[in-house]
């Protein structure tokens, strides 16, 4: 995951979703932000890349929280 995505650029994100108009994603390559990018999005199209990258904002929370789990690796 590009290293500019952390838990507070995603939590950011995922509460711009849910209480305003916004439907972030992201590219995991590169780290471009998308709008238009349903929440459990996966593998939409990166412009940038060229490669199928853009994952949901809620979609990227929730696996990294899932991560950073205890017992998890």
């Amino acid at each position: 995951m590009h290293k500019s995505l952390t838990m507070e650029v995603l939590q950011e994100a995922v509460e711009r979703q849910m209480f305003g108009l916004d439907n972030p994603g992201f590219c995991i390559l590169c780290g471009e932000e998308y709008n238009e990018c349903e929440p459990d999005a996966r593998g939409y199209f990166c412009t940038e890349c060229e490669e199928h990258t853009i994952y949901g904002a809620e979609e990227l929370l929730l696996s990294l929280e899932f991560k950073q789990a205890p017992g998890n690796i």
